[in-house]
């Protein structure tokens, strides 16, 4: 891999990310009476998309905006142009992850998304709130407004075909009521929350939130590792993997994911255990094991939509093995247009012959120097579900992770890594536990999480029988 692509600055990056903060810092104010700090913010976000199919719309939207008088389509024409300045940004960087591992260029988007509108009027509904919202801006946010959220949500989430953006707004008005009132706030998370806000926007557009395509898919799946994302009442496990079609066709980087509900108590290898019974996937992980697909579904971004049923269990499958042989040939799948984002980037990469470098003002954190340029390690993103440690990735001799950008940088976020321990390479894989172990450490922290979930199933059956 060439590190020194990583580091060199990208033609226009700079630019498109200073439109989006400036329109952003316009958002925090609220865009009822928008301040001349606003007005430039706005021109600025008209100005990136000049000579784009968007720049008539969208320098309309600026001016109404900037005067005080933007409607709910001018709302919509400027969440439009900043989603696609993030999205000139992802395709940006992804181009430079592309030619730093030199591996084939993503396989062509699939056909339309299909499906029928649905709920119009909640859309509709939605729409309004989220203008509301935009007007109001993140300090002039109350419960009140918030809460305006709710009926919508209830009335959504009853339809699958809603449920996306239902999720969507559910969430982030939690986030937005955990933070009332917005004129208190020391801090405003402006760049999350816009995100949040003109995606949500988005979806309430007429077949924003179609079913993807899905195919059907035959052939092996060699597993690579497990990203683990964790909230307070959530965890989601996602496997990254290298499929080999049974046709002998290109290999793709495909994504597995299992999700479920969690009580906040249940943290580390406590997870695998609310995990672990919806999806083989994770004890083939744990086992080293590839598995062998039978027309399992597959979205058009490479997404499978898991069903044990449509899988069995196959030979063993070194996940380092598949790194050095099948990884460079596999051909990642198109990103869609909405979900181009920078924050989006995960691109599976071996990383070897490294040393650990020097880091600076963030000494605290792993810097590996790959042929002369330095990779910092996303040392949060290591879970604690697994025997993996920032340590072992410091006496690590191959690394096997997610190159990620995040604050103006790429890092690795490690999913596994080789070291060398009397003289033999040993691997310590993060998602080591997720089929079950017999790790004393990982034994320790399964019992701990099993006798937790005892005592939330006991205190629950009781207010049940009360």
């Amino acid at each position: 891999m060439r590190t020194d692509l990583l580091l060199d600055d990208v033609d226009g990056l700079d630019e498109a990310l200073a439109a989006v903060d400036g329109f952003d810092g316009a958002l925090v104010g609220g865009l009822l009476r928008p301040q001349p700090g606003q007005a430039a913010g706005l021109a600025g976000l008209a100005d990136a998309v000049a000579g784009t199919p968007l720049a008539s719309r969208v320098a309309e939207a600026a001016d109404k905006t900037a005067a005080g008088a933007g409607g709910e389509d001018h709302f919509v024409a400027l969440a439009a142009a900043r989603t696609a300045l993030l999205g000139s940004v992802h395709d940006a960087l992804t181009a430079r992850v592309e030619e730093a591992v030199d591996r084939p260029r993503a396989a062509a988007a699939g056909g339309p998304a299909s499906g029928a509108e649905h709920a119009v009027n909640l859309r509709l509904a939605a729409r309004s709130w989220l203008c509301d919202l935009a007007r109001a801006g993140w300090r002039g946010i109350d419960h009140e407004l918030v809460g305006g959220a709710a009926p919508v949500v209830a009335a959504m989430l009853p339809d699958p075909a809603s449920r996306r953006l239902a999720t969507l707004l559910d969430g982030f008005a939690a986030e937005l009521a955990a933070s009332c009132p917005g004129a208190a706030l020391e801090r405003v998370p402006g760049r999350r929350w816009a995100d949040l806000w003109s995606r949500a926007l988005l979806l309430t557009l007429p077949g924003a939130d179609a079913a993807p395509v899905v195919a059907e898919v035959t052939g092996r799946l060699l597993p690579l590792g497990v990203d683990v994302q964790e909230h307070a009442t959530a965890v989601q496990a996602q496997v990254h993997a290298v499929f080999e079609p049974a046709d002998g066709g290109t290999p793709r980087l495909v994504r597995a994911s299992v999700s479920a509900p969690k009580p906040d108590t249940v943290v580390g290898a406590g997870l695998w255990q609310l995990l672990r019974p919806r999806m083989a996937l994770l004890a083939a992980v744990s086992e080293g094991r590839s598995m062998d697909l039978d027309a399992m579904p597959v979205t058009a971004e490479g997404d499978l939509v898991w069903d044990d049923a449509c899988a069995r269990a196959g030979e063993p499958a070194d996940v380092f093995a598949t790194a050095r042989v099948a990884l460079p040939t596999a051909a990642a799948f198109a990103v869609q247009p909405l979900d181009r984002h920078p924050a989006r980037i995960a691109v599976p990469v071996l990383v070897e012959g490294y040393g650990v470098a020097d880091g600076g003002d963030e000494a605290d954190g792993v810097v590996l120097d790959v042929a002369g340029g330095c990779l910092r390690v996303d040392a949060d993103r290591v879970p604690a579900a697994g025997p993996l440690t920032p340590e072992a990735v410091a006496s690590s001799s191959a690394c096997l992770g997610l190159l990620r950008w995040d604050a103006g940088k790429f890092l690795l976020q490690p999913l596994a890594v080789e070291r060398v321990v009397r003289k033999k390479a040993v691997a310590v894989h993060a998602a080591a536990w997720a089929g079950g172990t017999t790790d004393k450490a990982g034994v320790r922290a399964e019992k701990a999480a099993t006798d937790a979930v005892t005592v939330l199933r006991e205190r629950a059956g009781r207010l049940l029988r009360k």
